[in-house]
């Protein structure tokens, strides 16, 4: 089991950058693979990013290649996505999720056991 906690949130001028924090507690193996998603207004929640601990390989969405970084810090348990250059369609909520189900899609929301309460983006243009 695992609990999630997002902060981070809140609002940003287009072409700005935000960053979002995930806290994981719990299960520290369910909790080696990290991933963030977001959801918009009216639309699927997506996979933006993910993050595993092992190696610390990453995969992002290719919508937010170049422009989001998600970062690891281990000793912390802590997820961090840094958003940069924002766009009005980066706004959404967004949400951490842990607990990968083996065999799943990386960014897919059905692969993943354990989702945080989300933490809302909002950006001016």
């Amino acid at each position: 089991l695992v609990q999630l906690v997002e902060s981070g949130g809140g609002t940003a001028q287009a072409g700005g950058s935000l960053t979002l924090s995930c806290t994981a507690s719990g299960d520290a193996f369910e909790s080696s693979y990290m991933a963030w998603f977001r959801q918009r207004t009216e639309k699927k929640r997506e996979g933006v990013a993910q993050h595993w601990d092992d190696g610390g390989q990453v995969h992002y969405a290719d919508s937010v290649k170049g422009r989001f970084t998600i970062t690891r810090d281990k000793f912390q348990n802590t997820v961090y996505l840094l958003m940069s250059n924002l766009s009005t369609e980066a706004a959404g909520t967004y949400y951490c999720a842990s607990g990968a189900i083996p065999g799943g899609e990386i960014l897919a929301s059905a692969s993943y056991q354990y989702w945080g309460q989300g933490t809302q983006v909002i950006v001016s243009s």
